[in-house]
């Protein structure tokens, strides 16, 4: 038998629906806009980065209208105050701080959302925060809490098993559990860290059979070769990724190929 990652909003065995999302906006440049449009054609949920680890006000626009054109739903991608690091340094800062710099992130997006005449359906931590709340009660609890205060209908993606999903779940708020088609595992289910080598998957073929094995088995296979319970509703493809947008085109190909509808887990939880 498996070992679980653990409970949750879990996704119902034989259910032929799986999200797909992948985290944009990061970049500036008319090939990184290029390739997150061409990844915004195939994904159902868009993590948009809110300028604090990346992103600034016109990426943000762009890419907001751009997944507006294609029906994507948008969540934002929230992190430390981090540019140099890209978000993937882990900080030791006051519940208070860690607050205040999510409802910014959080406030900015929704604000040009507004604007562009949509709106922001979920939270998803990025980098060294998304780790963190996977095990610290305390900043898993200030991200949840800040959540549930500034809108209580946001929902958290994160990792399965998390603290953050129990805390969530403690304080009401849906949460959605993430599985990541080209990030290597843990035998306890944690995400690799990416200083070692192999933690991140480039291998087209790879890459698409973890993405069909999450969908339509609800596992993932660690590093060591164990297989773990998953239950993701929505899987994640790194838009930094090496060949990130013909990798999603192939992963959601194969998905609808094998019965799997691709469909954002919004407005359902």
């Amino acid at each position: 038998m498996s070992p679980t990652l653990g409970a949750g909003a879990t996704r119902t065995v034989g259910t032929p629906k799986i999200d797909l999302n992948s985290d944009l906006g990061e970049g500036s440049t008319m090939a990184q806009m290029a390739r997150d449009r061409a990844i915004l054609s195939v994904v159902s949920s868009a993590n948009i980065a809110c300028g604090f680890h990346a992103g600034d006000t016109e990426t943000m626009s762009e890419t907001v209208r751009n997944a507006s054109e294609y029906g994507v739903t948008v969540g934002a991608h929230v992190s430390y105050y981090d540019r140099e690091g890209f978000g993937r340094r882990e900080l030791n800062i006051s519940t208070a701080k860690l607050k205040s710099d999510l409802a910014y992130q959080i406030g900015a997006l929704k604000a040009i959302t507004t604007l562009n005449g949509t709106t922001v359906s979920y939270i998803k931590p990025h980098g060294a925060l998304y780790n963190r709340i996977a095990y610290d009660d305390t900043q898993a609890r200030a991200v949840v809490e800040t959540i549930a205060t500034i809108d209580s209908r946001l929902v958290l993606l994160t990792l399965p098993g998390s603290v953050a999903m129990q805390v969530a779940q403690e304080l009401g708020i849906c949460a959605i559990a993430e599985g990541f088609a080209d990030r290597a595992y843990t035998d306890d289910g944690r995400l690799v860290p990416r200083t070692i080598p192999g933690s991140v998957i480039t291998d087209p073929d790879e890459v698409v059979q973890r993405a069909l094995q999450m969908a339509r088995d609800g596992t993932v296979t660690s590093s060591d070769g164990k297989v773990l319970r998953l239950d993701a509703r929505s899987i994640c493809l790194h838009s930094d990724t090496d060949g990130a947008a013909a990798l999603s085109q192939q992963i959601r190909l194969a998905l609808e190929f094998a019965g799997i509808t691709v469909t954002s887990f919004i407005p359902t939880c």
